[in-house]
């Protein structure tokens, strides 16, 4: 996937706390006790499920598969400590092709693997998430967009 695609979407920090929250109540009944937060895009609603869930222990798992736009090989660059357990989250922003999804349920077979957002080829490789988003849709996530100063149409 790379940004040549025409299709864009744009999610703010409101929208992505809101549908992270949605994704936490969709885990309530499952008693897990720990996360794992895939770095980096898991990291943020890693901490909101942490919040939601009233769980304590978080780790990360520190994977490279991106250069901004294009996916590549995937490697783990630091592993989590947490052990696998039916009782463990594994946590990230969203599942695209499905190959970390693949490589951390290798890694992580008995846990519960979520993300906020879900692409159509990625889609079975989760076991709970939020939104679908088409395949060829690049998303722009709010860690990744700043807001800027927009001068005034009088100024322009």
């Amino acid at each position: 996937m790379s940004l040549t695609t025409n299709k864009m979407f744009y999610v703010s920090w409101e929208a992505f706390h809101r549908a992270t929250k949605e994704l936490a109540k969709m885990c309530l009944n499952g008693e897990y006790d720990s996360i794992v937060a895939v770095s980096r895009g898991g990291l943020v609603p890693a901490a909101i499920l942490a919040r939601e869930l009233n769980i304590r222990v978080v780790d990360s798992i520190c994977v490279s598969s991106y250069d901004h736009d294009q996916q590549r090989e995937l490697k783990i660059l630091k592993d989590a400590a947490l052990q696998d357990s039916p009782k463990l989250l594994i946590v990230d922003d969203l599942v695209d092709t499905g190959e970390t999804a693949k490589a951390l349920r290798e890694h992580f077979p008995l846990a519960c693997f979520v993300t906020v957002y879900a692409k159509p080829q990625g889609k079975p490789l989760v076991d709970k998430y939020v939104t679908d988003i088409e395949q060829d849709t690049w998303i722009q996530l709010p860690w990744d967009m700043e807001l800027a100063y927009s001068a005034p149409l009088a100024e322009q």
